[in-house]
């Protein structure tokens, strides 16, 4: 035939092979083995209780929290004290809480990092930072506390905060005579920032979504006492604090108060149509919020498009995790794919090698954002100790095998090896710490 020629199959090898596992892996499909039958339900109920506790009452916040610091937080303002010639407590408490205060993830921090040591900032603070980045990112320490308890979200949020601080130090001092041959290039530059919004309504803003947050996913604590009061009024509290954020929005942002006032008046229909299902009301008045955001221009449709961000890059990874997890591991009490014998053996109790092997297993590992909940979740169902399961939470959303290509290209195998080494064996020693603590 005229104009024929023969397929350059040089180009199409790569779609042939995913052809061919895809088919083989069907053919193989060992469906009808109850087992794995089981896995894939258990998976779908994971993530089945996911969106229904955790979506809407936890992420939906999380988010507008995390977009609202990565719109209205400057970033120069947090860059500026990490100079070499900065003050060093300040240098390194900046350093430590940035990884809140800027929203970034493990995959944004890399770069942030790379970027800040070569233009000045020193070697104790840039790691501080490096490690505090995906460490205490806002949404994961909330997503830890309302799945796994609030004190091992307690011991995350402040185990990496000393973390961090202990690693920056320790780096310092360790490469003290090499940084200050290799010291160079001044200080870090940093943009102007903006010091004429106003401090009062800022605060009414962060402090109410805050509130939110907390009061919306408040659990019955089984006690008598200040605990369980604020479990029996979290509705009316969360309610309030809905309004303060409203009249926030009107004071700091200028958005026309009949806005906020209609998604309000929505929101309280809601709750006296379906009393019996506060979840719906809380569903209308994030409804509402976004429907106002998003219309907004200025900062506030910024603000819901960094919220919305944010939710597109790590709703589908989580929920792919949370799949993985239930069918690897099932739910708490149920098991998935792997045997409960094969977890309790490895990361059972709250030993030296327990949790060694938590923390190695975790800095080798890649976690997509807030993928190391589930996971931990599904561990912790099938026997993981405590402190073995705060080592990995510590180790793991901090470093990865990629990762560390990325870190070494920046500070060389050398020092990265000592940042790596130093990860592990603070992760070990905190879920030691942490285990005896709990069981004590």
């Amino acid at each position: 035939m005229n104009g024929s020629h023969a397929l350059d199959w040089r180009g199409e090898w790569r779609p042939l092979a995913v052809l061919v596992a895809l088919v083989l892996g069907l053919v193989f499909l060992p469906v009808g083995w109850p087992r794995f039958d089981r896995a894939i339900l258990e998976g779908l109920l994971l993530a089945r209780w996911y969106a229904r506790e955790h979506v809407l009452l936890c992420l939906v916040p999380a988010f507008y929290i995390a977009g609202a610091i990565a719109v209205f937080v400057s970033g120069g303002a947090v860059m500026r004290f990490l100079g070499r010639g900065a003050n060093r407590f300040l240098a390194y408490g900046v350093a430590a809480v940035s990884g809140a205060l800027l929203a970034v993830c493990s995959c944004t921090v890399l770069p942030l990092f790379a970027s800040i040591h070569r233009r000045g900032a020193g070697l104790g603070p840039a790691t501080a930072f490096l490690y505090s980045g995906p460490a205490i990112n806002i949404l994961a320490i909330t997503l830890t506390g309302s799945v796994l308890g609030w004190r091992l979200g307690l011991a995350r949020a402040v185990g990496a905060v000393v973390f961090a601080v202990v690693v920056g130090l320790l780096m310092e001092t360790i490469f003290r005579r090499e940084e200050r041959r290799t010291a160079g290039g001044g200080d870090l530059v940093v943009p102007e920032t903006d010091s004429s919004r106003p401090l009062g309504p800022s605060l009414m803003v962060f402090v109410s979504l805050v509130a939110i947050l907390v009061f919306a996913t408040w659990g019955s604590q089984g006690t008598t006492g200040v605990a369980a009061a604020i479990f029996a009024l979290k509705w009316w509290l969360t309610g309030a604090a809905g309004v303060v954020l409203a009249a926030g929005l009107v004071a700091w942002l200028g958005l026309a108060w009949w806005k906020p006032a209609v998604g309000g008046l929505a929101t309280a229909a809601a709750a006296l149509l379906v009393p019996e299902h506060p979840q719906v009301a809380f569903a209308v008045g994030a409804v509402a919020l976004a429907v106002v955001t998003s219309t907004a221009a200025g900062e506030a449709g910024r603000w819901f498009e960094s919220s919305w961000g944010f939710a597109k890059q790590i709703l589908p990874l989580l929920f792919a995790g949370v799949l993985v997890a239930g069918m690897l591991l099932g739910r708490p009490g149920s098991e998935g794919l792997v045997p409960a014998g094969w977890v309790a053996a490895a990361v059972g109790g709250n030993s030296l090698a327990a949790n060694l092997f938590a923390s190695v297993a975790g800095a080798l590992m890649y976690f997509a954002t807030l993928t190391e909940v589930p996971i931990v979740q599904g561990l912790l169902g099938q026997g993981m100790g405590q402190g073995p399961a705060l080592a990995l939470l510590l180790a793991g959303p901090a470093l990865s095998l990629p990762n560390m290509l990325v870190i070494a290209s920046v500070l060389g195998w050398r020092k990265t090896g000592v940042y790596v080494a130093l990860v592990v064996v603070m992760a070990t020693t905190s879920g030691l710490a942490y285990g005896t603590l709990v069981a004590s």
